[in-house]
């Protein structure tokens, strides 16, 4: 190493040489065990990436699939050819689709947060209000058929079924036309 001769008789001196070493070797070993958690970090940096990748493909595919479902829905719940209502316990409209408005002959937006039951011919609102009791009484489907009209004005005969949501305590109400199905038989 050096060429210069050390007295190792000297405790002072043999102790700052050996100090010396130690530092330098601490120092190499050191730099060594830097490099090598450096490419443990950037091994995990990577591993982790690629994890974050895999998640947002899997986030990308749930959420085309949830489009997709979305669409479906709409096609189903909105153009369906029955009517489709959701009912707070006392009678108010929460949901309708475009059928459910049609037969009550009022516009959609017009009808949310309106009471269903002004909607039921007076003839059959005990019916209707048997019915809508039943409902929330029995926790099963149940089913009646009555007139809808307002004003004495009579808009059609349908048939309903009834179930309670077990969530929110609503009602979910699936209605059908039944007017023209009644004159067909007549005739």
């Amino acid at each position: 190493m050096m060429n210069e001769e050390i007295d190792f008789t000297d405790a002072k001196i043999l102790r700052e040489r050996a100090e010396k070493l130690l530092t330098e070797k601490h120092k190499k070993e050191n730099d060594a065990f830097k490099e090598i958690n450096a490419n443990k970090l950037l091994h995990e940096l990577h591993v982790h990436q690629i994890e974050l990748e895999m998640q947002n493909e899997e986030l990308r595919q749930a959420y085309e699939k949830a489009e997709s479902a979305l669409k479906k829905y709409i096609l189903i719940f909105e153009l369906s050819l029955i009517g489709y209502f959701t009912l707070e316990s006392d009678g108010t409209i929460c949901e309708l689709n475009f059928t459910g408005a049609e037969m009550l002959g009022e516009r959609r937006f017009t009808l949310i947060n309106s009471n269903f039951k002004l909607f039921v011919s007076e003839e059959s609102r005990p019916v209707f209000n048997d019915f809508f009791s039943k409902v929330y009484t029995s926790n099963t489907k149940e089913s009646c058929e009555v007139l809808l009209g307002y004003n004495k004005e009579p808009l059609c005969r349908v048939y309903m079924e009834g179930v309670i949501t077990e969530d929110d305590q609503k009602c979910l109400l699936s209605v059908v036309d039944i007017s023209k199905i009644g004159l067909k038989n007549k005739s």
